[in-house]
C-alpha cells in the first residue's frame, strides 16, 4: 500500500525507513536540501541505521515538497511534524499537526491519519471535534536520538491510541517492517496513549534529575559519586540505565515534555513532576557555580551536541549551563565542528581544537571523548561512564 510520512526528522525518517521495506512511501518536508538528499540516498540526519537503509537497502522511498503528491491515494498518513512547548501559553504548538490535518481534509481524501508528533493529554478527541473527523489516531513513538531507525527495527512496545481495524492494521504495518520477533501490542483509547508518552519520558527525567541530584550531593560533600551509583545501581530494581551523570536532561521530548505533562496537571494534586521540571534548572545552576569557582577568563564549551555520535544541539543541557555563565560575565568560547559560523548565541566559535584548548582557562563537556584527555587539567564534566 501507499504511506505517506509528514516530516522527516527522526521520527518520521525512521518510520518511513522501516515501513519502506515492505510499502511505497513517500516522505513529505518542507526543506529542498533535506527532500533532495533522502531521493540521493543521504540521510539528513545523523542515524547509523537510517544511513544504512538509505545507502544500503532496497527501499520503495521518495522525498516530496508536495503535500498533494505525497498525500494521494495514501491509506495511511503519518504526522510526524515538530511540536515545541511554549513557556508563555504552557502548551505544545501544534500548529505545523494541525497544518498537516487541514491539508488532508481539504483533499476530501479516504485515509487515516496517524499522528506521532508528541501532542498533550487530550488532542486527538479535541481535533476529531474541532472538526468533525474521526479519520485520525495516536500512536507514541519511543525513539533514541541517534538511533531512531533501531528502535523501531527492536520496539520495546507498539502502542496505537485506538481500538479497531485500521488500528490493528496500522500496528501489523510496524511490527512486519520490525526485526525484532516477540512485540507487545497495545491497543488503548488516544487519551491514554497520549498520557503513557508524557509520562514515559518523564518517568526518564526523573531518572537523569534523581542521578544528577546525587552527583550534585557527591560533589559538594567531596564523595566519590561513581561508587555510590555503582553501589545503588548493583540493585536489579534500579538498574543501569540513566544513570550517568550529566549537566541536565535535554533534547527534543524530555525538556518540552515534562513541561507539558506539569501544564496537563492543572487542577491535579502534585508535587514530583513539578520538581523534576525545577531540578534540571538548579543542576544547570550548580554546574556553572561549580565552574566559577575555578575563577576562569575564559569558559571552553567542548561541543554542543546533546551526546557522543550526535549532531544534534536542539535544546541541549550545556546551553542552559552557557546562559547561566554568561550572567557571570565570563568569556564563553565553543568548540562545535558541526558549526560553519564563527558566532552561535553571541559566543565566539572555533573550530581549531589546539586554539580552542589554548585559548580556554576551563573546558567543559556534557561527555567525555578521548580528544579530551591531553587536556583533562583544564576539564570540568561530570561523566562518569563514559557514555550517554
Amino acid at each position: 500500500m501507499k504511506i505517506a510520512v509528514a516530516g522527516t526528522g527522526y521520527v518520521g525518517l525512521s518510520i518511513a525507513c522501516l515501513l519502506a521495506q515492505n510499502n511505497e512511501v513517500v516522505a513529505l518536508d518542507v526543506i529542498k536540501e533535506k527532500v533532495d538528499m533522502i531521493n540521493n540516498g543521504k540521510s539528513p540526519i545523523r542515524d547509523k541505521e537510517i544511513e544504512d537503509f538509505l545507502e544500503n537497502k532496497k527501499l520503495n522511498l521518495r522525498a516530496t515538497l508536495d503535500y498533494k503528491d505525497a498525500f494521494k491515494d495514501a491509506k495511511f498518513i503519518v504526522i510526524s511534524t515538530p511540536t515545541n512547548y511554549d513557556d508563555e501559553t504552557h502548551y505544545f504548538d501544534t500548529s505545523s499537526v494541525e497544518d498537516v490535518i487541514k491539508k488532508v481534509i481539504s483533499m476530501g481524501i479516504d485515509t487515516t491519519m496517524v499522528v506521532k508528533s508528541t501532542i498533550p493529554v487530550g488532542f486527538i478527541e479535541s481535533i476529531k471535534a474541532k472538526y468533525n473527523i474521526d479519520n485520525i489516531m495516536f500512536s507514541p513513538e519511543f525513539l533514541r536520538e541517534g538511533r531512531a531507525l533501531y528502535d523501531n527495527l527492536y520496539p520495546s512496545r507498539i502502542i496505537i491510541g485506538e481500538k479497531s481495524e485500521r488500528a490493528i492494521e496500522f500496528a501489523t504495518l510496524l511490527k512486519d517492517g520490525a526485526l525484532k520477533e516477540e512485540i507487545e501490542i497495545k491497543y488503548m483509547n488516544p487519551t491514554e496513549a497520549e498520557a503513557v508518552k508524557l509520562f514515559a519520558n518523564t518517568y526518564l527525567a526523573l531518572r537523569v534529575a534523581y542521578f544528577n541530584e546525587l552527583d550534585t550531593y557527591a560533589e559538594i560533600k567531596g564523595l566519590n559519586a561513581k561508587d555510590i551509583i555503582d553501589g545503588i545501581c548493583l540493585d536489579p530494581r534500579i538498574g543501569t540505565f540513566y544513570n550517568n551523570p550529566s549537566f541536565g536532561y535535554g533534547g527534543y521530548c524530555l525538556p518540552k515534555d515534562t513541561k507539558q505533562l506539569l501544564a496537563n496537571f492543572d487542577n491535579v494534586p502534585q508535587n514530583l513532576i513539578r520538581a523534576i521540571v525545577r531540578s534540571n534548572a538548579t543542576r544547570k545552576k550548580h554546574i556553572a557555580e561549580m565552574i566559577m569557582k575555578r575563577e576562569p577568563e575564559t569558559v571552553g564549551i567542548y561541543r554542543l551536541t546533546m551526546k557522543a555520535e550526535s549532531d544534534n544541539f536542539r535544546f541541549s543541557a550545556i546551553q542552559g549551563v552557557i546562559e547561566k555563565l554568561k550572567e557571570e560575565d565570563v568569556e564563553i568560547l565553543i568548540y562545535e565542528p558541526t558549526l560553519k559560523e564563527k558566532e552561535f548565541n553571541g559566543c565566539k566559535v572555533e573550530n581549531d581544537f589546539d586554539k580552542f584548548a589554548k585559548k580556554s582557562d576551563v573546558i567543559i563537556a556534557n561527555r567525555y571523548e578521548d580528544k579530551l584527555f591531553d587536556v583533562k587539567d583544564k576539564l570540568y564534566t561530570r561523566d562518569l561512564y563514559s557514555r550517554d
